[in-house]
């Protein structure tokens, strides 16, 4: 999971909300008392930004059905090989250093996915457009070869594939990694299994180049499998898999090998693959360097990182730094400039202004700030959207939430279209709102769904509510502070009601005698919020003391058995969260117009996840789940039903909102057992119309993808849905233009 637009998103093996998750790994249940969770901490969801990975896709589409477009394309300096040098390093900004290279342990994440796509294989691979096509460095072909009584694939070899110690890919490492992730030995730990547990055996074909894999039980996602495959060194046995492949990999096969992984420095260190058969890696290396996302900027500007996802506000600072003059300080024209006018300038432009720093200090940072902004200059900004979206989640497991027509008027009164333009539009990025649960524009399982609850209507969304017993003007109990939302105990909290001094929320025009809701600790200002309230946000939504507020603006909220209907929104409060912040404000400004409180409360990035989504303590969040190829397989555990287990514990997989009906489980289960693809499809959009009614979660937007690149850096960049073809990245040729027409040089 990610949180948002800048902020960090989890993309470990076991997805979490986030954003972005390596295209090689798919989502795993989560059970308090599963030893992967006891082996692995849980990362924060962040989809809220990591380097992002491809996502496999469906794939095909019947012959009647143009598939969908994607809303922006590969932005990633394509030239042709013959125009890339020979040898150099590329140096790649990573959000941390990988805790594993085993990609299907519960503590992978988007570098460790990285590494796997870099140097091992891979049985499918995705184009430009997020199509998924045999990788042809390890595939001849792949094919159901036989339905009845059981469906076999039938994987054809590349005759030259080997692993760098010399000995063939073969059957006997498609045997080993089905062992390890079967989920039949415990000793195992792993973060999923799906799909693996569905073969009932896997043999030699007519020769050592052919595997025929024979499931139990027919299987749609096969082409989920395999990939990335690991030599049976690291699957044969528990401890190799547990512990071996953690911090080494000592056999790969892929264009590059891992050389090191450098603690002290916090580098992954890739180097060329002396054993590789398919065309040559034109970079000599490739490191994998962690920079924090709010050093990303600095790190561009002094060249020690040559590519590096970046947030909006850096991206901002790269547009400015090419347009002329646009880096003009009060430092320039001469005469004595007075400490307040520096200090303005430098907190506007994100610079650290201490109360206590002089006109000298305040000069040197930004003195510093202008060096950086002139070596950024040789940066590019490659932008597209990822493959994965925000959304607003919803936590049916109690309180006002658990009514179904509590959450559909939340949803009826949130303004999709205004949410996704105030994300992407000042980006430059195509501002349209996500209309499935289960695929994104682009993928063949894509269609909006959203119809099935209802388009923005503040009307209907106030009927919903009268219908489910929340009226104006009822009486109020006195609420105490300790009451809670729908989750476990809270974790570093820190309450925002939503203002600033000098404004005010519609329905707060009497503060004073406002009574305490669940999460109002504190007064709390923000300084995000005034600025996101003058920027278009609801009318009448953010004002001058003594303003009016608007004819149509609600009284005051709701209320029901003596109980206000308030909700808390719980947002993480770390850098790269601002995207999140301005969202929530605007959301709970549409909230208030409905007669809905919102109260804001931030947590620490370290607790959000593990402290408050996961454990179910929230009413409303926001987070980003990577689209996938595969959703009867990946999307299911985040939409099932959640069901008793057997402690007495409630066992919710991925379903953090706790909302899920037999049907949609029913449907995911046919979409995964079909092997007629036309018919999966449809399954998969039935089930998402499912979703969409449940009102669990509600799409909002696209994540956009920043990336700060080198100027003379090609083939890389902002991949969209592709899957990065790292033997191709490299630097242009001096005195070369780019040229997108391809070569087989």
């Amino acid at each position: 999971m990610s949180y948002d637009g800048d902020a960090p998103h989890a993309v470990a093996a076991g997805q979490r909300p986030t954003g972005a998750r390596p295209a090689t790994t798919r989502p795993r249940p989560h059970r308090t008392a599963s030893r992967s969770l006891r082996r692995g901490a849980l990362r924060s969801a962040a989809f809220l930004t990591a380097g992002t990975l491809a996502v496999p896709l469906l794939a095909g589409c019947g012959e009647d059905e143009k598939p969908s477009a994607p809303l922006a394309g590969q932005d990633i300096a394509p030239v042709a090989r013959s125009l890339v040098a020979e040898g150099s390093t590329l140096k790649w900004a990573v959000d941390a250093l990988p805790e594993t290279l085993n990609t299907f342990q519960a503590d992978a994440d988007a570098g460790t996915g990285r590494v796997a796509q870099a140097v091992l294989p891979s049985m499918f691979r995705l184009d430009a457009n997020g199509r998924p096509v045999p990788n042809p460095a390890y595939l001849e072909s792949a094919e159901v070869i036989e339905t009845e009584p059981r469906q076999v694939v039938l994987y054809k070899l590349n005759q030259q594939a080997v692993w760098s110690d010399g000995r063939e890919i073969g059957a006997a490492d498609f045997v080993a990694q089905w062992r390890a992730l079967s989920g039949r030995n415990s000793a195992y730990w792993t973060a999923r299994n799906a799909g693996y547990e569905r073969i009932a055996k896997i043999e030699r074909g007519d020769s050592d180049l052919q595997v025929r894999v024979t499931f139990s039980r027919p299987y749609a996602d096969w082409k989920s499998l395999f990939s990335p495959l690991y030599p049976k060194d690291v699957t044969g046995t528990p401890d190799a898999f547990n512990d071996g492949a953690r911090r080494k990999l000592k056999v790969t096969a892929g264009p590059f090998r891992v050389e090191r992984v450098d603690t002290a420095n916090k580098d992954v260190v890739l180097t060329r693959n002396p054993r590789w058969w398919g065309r040559p890696a034109k970079l000599e290396r490739i490191v994998l360097h962690a920079v924090p996302r709010d050093q990303r900027a600095a790190a561009l500007a002094d060249g020690s990182v040559d590519l590096a996802e970046v947030d909006p506000a850096d991206a901002r600072r790269i547009g400015l730094a090419h347009r002329p003059g646009g880096t003009g300080t009060p430092l320039q024209g001469g005469g004595r400039t007075s400490v307040k006018k520096l200090r303005d300038w430098a907190l506007a432009h994100g610079l650290d202004a201490g109360e206590d720093a002089g006109r000298g200090q305040l000069g040197r940072t930004i003195g510093r700030y202008l060096e950086q902004q002139q070596a950024l200059r040789g940066v590019e900004l490659r932008k597209s959207l990822e493959p994965a979206y925000t959304q607003l989640a919803l936590n049916g497991a109690g309180g006002p939430l658990a009514d179904e027509r509590v959450r559909r008027a939340v949803a009826r009164a949130l303004d999709r279209v205004e949410l996704a333009r105030l994300v992407l539009t000042p980006l430059g990025l195509p501002a349209v709102p996500v209309g499935s649960h289960l695929a994104l524009s682009g993928q063949a399982a894509y269609a909006d769904s959203s119809g099935a609850l209802g388009a923005p209507d503040a009307k209907e969304a106030q009927a919903l509510l009268a219908d489910a017993g929340w009226v104006r003007g009822g009486p109020l109990k006195e609420q105490h502070k300790t009451q809670k939302a729908a989750g476990s105990e809270r974790h570093g909290e820190d309450v925002s009601e939503g203002g600033e001094d000098g404004a005010y929320i519609v329905g707060e025009d009497d503060k004073g005698h406002r009574q305490e809701t669940a999460g109002d600790q504190r007064e709390h200002t923000d300084p995000h919020l005034a600025r996101e309230g003058r920027s278009g946000g609801a009318p009448g939504a953010y004002a001058p003391k003594g303003t009016a507020a608007p004819a149509a603006a609600p009284a005051g909220p709701l209320a029901k058995d003596g109980k206000p209907l308030a909700l808390r929104f719980v947002l993480p409060s770390g850098p790269g969260s601002d995207t999140l912040n301005s969202v929530a404000e605007r959301i709970s400004a549409m909230l208030e117009q409905v007669g809905i409180r919102a109260t804001i409360t931030k947590v620490s990035d370290e607790s959000y996840f593990k402290d408050h989504i996961a454990a179910g303590d929230y009413d409303l969040a926001l987070y980003s789940w990577p689209a996938t190829a595969f959703p009867a397989t990946d999307a299911r555990p985040v939409y099932a039903k959640p069901l008793p287990a057997a402690d007495g514990s409630v066992n919710v997989e991925q379903n953090y909102t706790r909302v899920g009906t037999d049907q949609v489980d029913q449907l995911f289960e046919q979409a995964a057992t079909t092997l007629d693809e036309d018919e999966a499809r449809d399954l998969i959009k039935k089930a998402d119309s499912r979703i969409w009614a449940a009102a669990g979660s509600i799409p909002l937007y696209q994540r956009p993808q920043l990336v700060g690149v080198r100027e003379n850096v090609v083939n890389a960049g902002a991949f969209g849905f592709g899957t990065p073809v790292y033997e191709d990245m490299g630097f242009l040729k001096k005195g070369a233009k780019v040229s997108p027409a391809p070569d087989k040089g």
